[in-house]
């Protein structure tokens, strides 16, 4: 009996000396991770210099690493997701929406009164001026009236600097077409049919800078003002014996002048100081002076702005006229045989 109960007192301290341990064994293994947690994070930080952390433009890419950031983060669930519908047709007539700031009742829409009716611009007459711009298209300064079947010029805002006029009917110009356009600087009227231009129409024109008339229909140069920098008139029927006398001497801001594809038999002249670039290919030009581009009694003289002379296309010799050039920076483009 004694040696039973013994055995029995043993028995229970063996069970409670294992549920003691399992009990003390848990916290121990938690006590534990806990430890080697800050040990861990320890290790992503200990390659930084905290003391001189600073963080610019310069260095952020060096401190932070954002090549796993998608990964770490996902926002597709916070995406907001929309729904396309069908919005509402807009009323046609403004005045029937409803005021919601009051509550008053929605005014009643009347019917139009005979008294003073309210109808569509009456169209002018034939030959009557429409209103500016109405056929053109004006940004700011600019008006472009490109393949508009226009056949004369329309009326202009009175600040229009820039006029497109171009692939239209114009025939003619008249003194009147750009009467009061004082800031006007650049007029084209490429590919029109213009035949005839009034004495006045460019030459009361003091900020025109730019003359752009190719393709028409021209045998006569119009009078320019002193203002001119460019003239275009290439693909005309201009002749020189229509050329005024002297006609560019005095243009001292010439510095353009083209006069391609037309019917010159010799080179306007005196040409101004200032011209760089002269155009006269495919004409008709079979000689030329010696005092056309130099002064031959001067032979010191250098002309350094007359750098492109064009007259390829000309039944003229160059080699004839080896005095003509001394005092160019280039020899003109054309035969010398």
């Amino acid at each position: 009996t004694l040696v039973g109960c013994r055995m029995q007192t043993l028995a229970w301290l063996g069970m409670a000396s294992l549920c003691l341990g399992t009990v003390w064994a848990v916290p121990a293994k938690k006590d534990k991770r806990k430890a080697e947690k800050p040990k861990d994070d320890f290790a992503l930080y200990e390659n930084m210099d905290l003391d001189n952390y600073d963080l610019t433009l310069d260095n952020y890419g060096e401190i932070l690493d954002l090549s796993n950031y998608e990964e770490l983060y996902d926002y597709s669930d916070l995406v907001p997701k929309i729904e396309v519908g069908t919005l509402a047709p807009r009323p046609k007539d403004p005045v029937a929406l409803p005021d919601l700031g009051t509550t008053a009742e929605t005014p009643k829409l009347q019917p139009p009164t005979t008294t003073d009716p309210i109808g569509p611009a009456p169209i002018p007459a034939q030959g009557e001026s429409l209103p500016s711009c109405l056929l053109c298209l004006c940004v700011g300064t600019s008006a472009y009236c490109d393949n508009t079947n226009l056949e004369h010029i329309p009326p202009l805002p009175p600040d229009t600097t820039y006029l497109y006029a171009r692939f239209n009917r114009i025939g003619a110009i008249r003194a009147s077409d750009f009467m009061g356009l004082r800031k006007l600087k650049r007029i084209d009227l490429t590919s029109n049919v213009i035949s005839w231009v009034d004495a006045d129409a460019f030459r009361l024109l003091p900020s025109l800078q730019e003359l752009l008339l190719p393709e028409n229909r021209l045998t006569a140069l119009p009078q320019l003002p002193r203002s001119i920098v460019r003239l275009d008139a290439r693909l005309n029927r201009i002749l020189s014996t229509s050329l005024r006398p002297e006609a560019f001497r005095e243009l001292k801001q010439l510095q353009f002048l083209h006069l391609s594809d037309n019917q010159l038999d010799s080179i306007p002249t005196p040409l101004p100081e200032g011209l760089r670039s002269l155009h006269l290919q495919n004409n008709n030009i079979q000689t030329m002076q010696e005092d056309t581009f130099c002064n031959s009694q001067d032979h010191s003289q250098i002309r350094r702005a007359l750098e492109d002379i064009r007259l390829d296309g000309n039944p003229i010799n160059l080699s004839l006229f080896p005095n003509a050039y001394f005092c160019l920076p280039r020899l003109p483009t054309g035969r010398f045989l």
